[in-house]
């Protein structure tokens, strides 16, 4: 029989004919096929010929897929002539000529997909052992505790033989990723005194990060090699946390083979064990592999589609994280521990619940039986620093003359809605906005969630709450909005509307508030006002044209913003409302910026009619507002703005 089989990133394949009714695959080449790869066990798998079937065991401690579906150590699969059999990094076919390409991503996403396998098996162990549910959480996390969890894994890794000579290769490769988490999670530790530290490293850092197993001669030369490699990679030249860990993300790599020759076969044993024993912890205590993605500054969300697969946006883009839980009864635990932090809970009864983390970070979690594969979280992080307006200058996200246009009609009272769609950050631009708020003035902010971290002192900070499970006890953003009239607010805030709170807001802003400011789900200024006339008419039965003129005395100005291509956010359209067409009945729009093929955000010429109010009270000026064009403003590869503050 003829196997083709091809490694990563070569269109050559290579032939082998096997004879007999069994043969094996495997590093060493006293296997019928031989994949020389330290990836590769050194007996990896076993295939068998049963009439026109086959049947592959794997003997190995790495994984590999049989069409679809893994095959973990232990276990058979059968499959069909002409499958597709991929043991890392080689893909072998049966009949049939196939070429896969694998890229470096998909290549950690595959390691850490062994060390989960592999943590898997060690759990399934240590259940047998020990009682982990009075672990669970805080209630056991306790010295004694900790030293004895660690003891059995280290027990039950010897009993697995996970150090024995067949695996040192395989090892060896996910050492460096062991190595990388491992100076990414010293890195967001050292920030913990700073003023803008990413709040939520504190709620996912314990003191039982640290094995209570330490060897302190493997520490040693642990905090010498991270030493050495931060050394390379100039860390201290780069200014904050998020563009050091980019730089270890990106170049890390490039000095890791630099150390390789100095992690002996100890070492690397101590730093995966080291791995191991932080991982299970983080199940047993904390947030299992949430853990590590919630300390990350450079990812904004995260997102777990079923217990084996974990999606991260980072830079804009979504990407797999190839993290996983052990099982989807682990996931649902997790989750219950996030929600329950914060005071809400999610079961079988109620099993879709809206939270937010200390630090304000989103948090929505469903399960089953509305989650049909299992339970799913999706958690909307902050940055590390509050983003300000400079920043998004320098990002490309806005001109200078435009920033400068906003910060006015901010200062002189101007009522404001910045509108977008899902993730473009409109919550971090409303944020940005209200940073231009004089600091004499009492603000008021209503929020589902709250997101908005203003810098002035005089700031009533209200929140919705849902109903209590007898169902009562509900206090709707438009209950909140209705209150802060009674507050002698100077200005309100809204994080956003999308319901019937909609005619509440613009009723205030009609009647002494001005400078208010909210958001609100559309893709363009017009149909900004195609979702008002659908918000309020859940209010209240008006007419339409009753609406136009509420939202035209209203409102002075919609700031759009949009994605671009590479997952940057950009500010497309700043339009005034100009009052009601007598012929249509409907809001006259005119743009005072918009975007002009590759030119970017520039002038229209259109200058707003409240313009000679902010000329006189020396907040613009006309020849720089019409005058400059950002360099800025073609850009499209820099770090977008999150959608959080």
């Amino acid at each position: 029989m003829k196997v083709w089989y091809n490694r990563i990133s070569e269109s050559r394949r290579s032939m082998v004919e096997v004879g007999g009714t069994e043969f094996r695959i495997g590093r060493d080449d006293v296997n019928d096929i031989v994949l020389a790869s330290p990836l590769v066990s050194r007996q990896h798998a076993v295939v068998r010929i049963q009439d026109d079937q086959f049947e592959l065991e794997n003997v190995g401690l790495n994984s590999c897929l049989v069409g679809d579906t893994e095959v973990l150590g232990g276990q058979t699969a059968s499959f069909a002539p002409g499958a597709k059999i991929r043991i890392w990094p080689y893909t072998l076919s049966f009949e049939t000529e196939t070429t896969t390409r694998f890229t470096r991503s998909e290549l950690e996403a595959h390691l850490r997909n062994v060390m989960a396998n592999l943590e898997l098996r060690i759990h399934q162990k240590l259940l047998e052992r020990l009682d982990l549910y009075e672990f669970e959480g805080d209630r056991g996390a306790n010295e004694d505790s900790i030293l004895l969890l660690e003891n059995n894994i280290e027990d039950v890794c010897r009993e697995l033989n996970v150090f024995g000579p067949e695996n040192e290769t395989l090892l060896e490769e996910i050492t460096g990723i062991t190595l990388r988490d491992q100076l990414v999670n010293q890195l967001i530790m050292e920030t913990g005194d700073e003023e803008d530290v990413f709040d939520l490293a504190v709620l996912t850092s314990n003191e039982f990060d640290v094995p209570a197993t330490l060897v302190p001669e493997r520490e040693t030369e642990l905090h010498s090699l991270l030493s050495y490699i931060r050394e390379q990679l100039e860390l201290t030249a780069l200014p904050d946390v998020s563009s050091r860990i980019r730089a270890i993300e990106e170049r890390f790599n490039d000095s890791f083979h630099l150390v390789r020759p100095h992690l002996h076969a100890e070492l690397r044993k101590y730093l995966i064990l080291r791995a191991i024993k932080k991982d299970l912890k983080d199940t047993v205590f904390g947030f299992g592999p949430l853990q590590d993605l919630l300390r990350a500054p450079t990812i904004t969300e995260i997102m777990v589609v079923t217990s084996d697969q974990i999606f991260v946006e980072r830079d804009g883009i979504i990407e797999r994280s190839g993290r996983r839980f052990l099982s989807e009864k682990v996931t649902e635990a997790i989750i219950e521990r996030i929600v329950s932090q914060v005071g809400r809970r999610i079961d079988r009864s109620q099993p879709l619940v809206d939270a937010r983390l200390p630090d304000g970070s989103r948090v929505n979690a469903i399960i089953p039986p509305l989650a049909v594969k299992g339970p799913c979280l999706t958690i909307r992080k902050f940055p590390i620093q509050r983003l300000t307006m400079d920043d998004l200058i320098e990002f490309g996200s806005i001109t200078r003359s435009a920033a400068t246009f906003l910060r006015a009609a901010v200062i002189d009272r101007r009522n404001i809605l910045v509108s977008g769609g899902t993730g473009t950050g409109k919550t971090t631009f409303l944020n940005i906005l209200s940073g231009f708020i004089p600091y004499k003035e009492r603000i008021v902010t209503i929020e589902d969630t709250t997101e908005l971290r203003l810098h002035q002192e005089h700031v009533v900070t209200l929140e919705s709450k849902p109903a209590n499970v007898e169902g009562v006890g509900q206090y709707t953003i438009r209950d909140l909005v209705t209150n802060s009239l009674r507050m002698r607010p100077d200005r309100i805030l809204v994080g956003e509307c999308r319901g019937p709170e909609a005619l509440d807001m613009l009723q205030a802003m009609n009647t002494g508030h001005d400078g208010s400011m909210t958001t609100l789900h559309a893709n363009s200024s017009s149909e900004v006002l195609e979702r008002l006339e659908v918000l309020v008419l859940m209010a209240a039965d008006l007419p339409v044209i009753s609406i136009h003129r509420q939202v035209s005395s209203a409102i002075d100005l919609i700031v759009q913003i949009d994605r671009v291509p590479g997952g940057g956010r950009k500010v497309t359209q700043i339009s005034e409302l100009t009052g009601v067409d007598p012929e249509s009945n409907r809001t006259n729009i005119t743009d005072i910026y918009s975007v002009r093929g590759n030119q970017g955000l520039q002038p229209t010429g259109y200058l707003p009619t409240f313009v000679d109010v902010l000329v006189e009270k020396g907040l613009l000026d006309l020849e720089f507002l019409y005058g400059e064009t950002s360099p800025q403003a073609d850009r499209n590869g820099s770090p977008p703005p999150s959608d959080r503050p």
